[in-house]
């Protein structure tokens, strides 16, 4: 795991960056029509964010990240979607959505914990 810390973390970083960007789509999405595509800075935020988060696979893979290590910490985009929806919108969670969240984590961890040596 030791040649993996790094390209995980990015994959990590790219997963709230992610969400933000997914949030600030939702903000943005909500303006369409009120203001034109161009003056949506939302909406192009979260363009910006996502092409953010493309450089920071293209930095992990050539960093050695392998796919079957790093990609599934990337599904922890859900849990900071979830966070910032619970935090910035007052969303409710189920203890159910709390239970599964807590899955996502340990099961995204022991992934990229569990990798075997090597490509």
């Amino acid at each position: 795991m030791k040649d993996q810390a790094v390209p995980a973390l990015l994959y990590l970083i790219a997963a709230f960056v992610g969400a933000i960007g997914q949030y600030a789509y939702k903000v943005g999405g909500n303006k369409i029509g009120e203001v034109p595509i161009y003056m949506n800075l939302p909406l192009i935020s979260g363009i910006v964010l996502f092409c953010l988060v493309m450089v920071l696979f293209v930095i992990s893979f050539k960093m050695g990240g392998r796919l079957s290590v790093v990609y599934p910490i990337y599904a922890t985009t859900f849990i900071w979607g979830t966070l910032l929806g619970v935090v910035l919108d007052k969303e409710s969670v189920s203890p159910s959505q709390l239970a599964c969240i807590a899955l996502v984590v340990l099961g995204s961890a022991g992934v990229a914990y569990f990798a075997p040596s090597g490509n």
